[in-house]
């Protein structure tokens, strides 16, 4: 008997010095990274685009008090706040706040940040909870609103479409199932449960590709953001949804730009302070260098597809290429929407 007790005592120190040794080295990996960088390194390693909210600096922005007990007109008040600014159209969550507000036990009022990541695979909703707030409370009111409990403690909350009506109006689809991770206190969610099991299954891999990751890294501590891997982002920003007109007017100023080259990588995000600033990254630093110039020119001048000029919206205050990256700085005009605006295509600057 002595024997057996001793081998299970062993059996537990090992599993415990495991435990430690992942959390030790996600410790590690988090020291000195922004919130962007850490949650960027939870989403799926399939992701072709991003999109982040910082919602606490979001709500320090704008100085809103609100938190888990206001009410949902409070709420609805911030984020019409949070709107004028800018900073909330990269969300999959603000319509749903008021709803999930009372009925999640989360909101953008009280969660510390958002990343929202879609891919061809499928989509999934990545938030994390405040300090001192763990997933206890957000299990409570899941099966207080009907969702079906997992058998695991990392297993899936079933609502599916036909619950998300009867809890309340306005309910983003990407709700129906929900993933808790107790030692990371995050809530995943998505309108797949088998994808959002194989995002779980995928948490610790390290996150999207690497190209994805450098623009994330050179964006600094955004307080909205939208990023698409290079495919993608010559997709989604692409000239081609622009009139025929607009396409002509464009490849013009293409071939009087000079060198465009493609993008392996895309971010645009507003700043602390309401500036915008976009990244790209390319095959080499020769590339970058070249497209610096390029994306420069075609940023300040006619903006076929969006209607005047880019310079109607915002200043280049400056084009830098640093290594295989291009950064530009934009200062916004007074009541444009920059970022709103140009993180979906037709924009001239970051075509392919």
């Amino acid at each position: 008997m002595r024997r057996v007790t001793t081998a299970l005592v062993a059996v537990l120190v090992v599993g415990l010095l495991a435990t430690a040794t992942v959390v030790g080295v996600r410790w590690w990996q988090d020291r000195g990274r922004t919130a962007f960088e850490e949650a960027t390194a939870y989403a799926p390693s399939d992701a072709e685009r991003l999109s982040w909210t910082d919602w606490a600096a979001v709500r320090d922005d704008v100085g809103a008090s609100v938190g888990a007990g206001s009410s949902a007109s409070d709420v609805e008040g911030f984020l019409d706040d949070a709107f004028d600014d800018d900073v909330t159209s990269a969300s999959a969550l603000v319509q749903s706040a008021p709803v999930l507000q009372d009925h999640f036990g989360f909101s953008p009022a009280s969660i510390e940040w958002e990343l929202f990541s879609q891919s061809g695979s499928g989509a999934v909703v990545i938030m994390r909870l405040p300090e001192g707030v763990g997933v206890e409370d957000v299990a409570d009111h899941l099966e207080k609103s009907g969702f079906d409990e997992p058998s695991s403690d990392d297993g899936v909350w079933t609502g599916g479409e036909t619950l998300l009506p009867e809890i309340g109006a306005n309910l983003t689809p990407e709700l129906q199932y929900v993933a808790l991770d107790a030692d990371e206190r995050l809530v995943l969610t998505s309108d797949r449960a088998d994808y959002l099991e194989w995002v779980v299954d995928d948490l610790d891999d390290g996150g999207p590709p690497a190209a994805m990751r450098e623009v994330v890294t050179a964006s600094g501590r955004p307080l909205s953001a939208a990023v698409y891997d290079g495919d993608r982002a010559c997709r989604a920003l692409a000239m081609s949804q622009a009139g025929p007109d607009d396409r002509d007017t464009a490849d013009r100023l293409l071939a009087d730009a000079g060198d465009v080259d493609p993008m392996t990588a895309f971010a645009m995000s507003v700043q602390p302070g309401g500036g915008v600033r976009v990244v790209m990254g390319f095959a080499d630093d020769d590339q970058a260098e070249a497209n610096a110039a390029t994306r420069a020119t075609l940023a300040s001048g006619p903006a076929p597809g969006q209607g005047g000029d880019f310079s109607d919206r915002f200043t280049v205050d400056s084009a830098t290429a640093e290594g295989d990256l291009v950064t530009l700085d934009l200062t916004p005009v007074e009541g444009s929407y920059v970022f709103s605006d140009l993180s979906t295509g037709p924009v001239l600057f970051a075509t392919c």
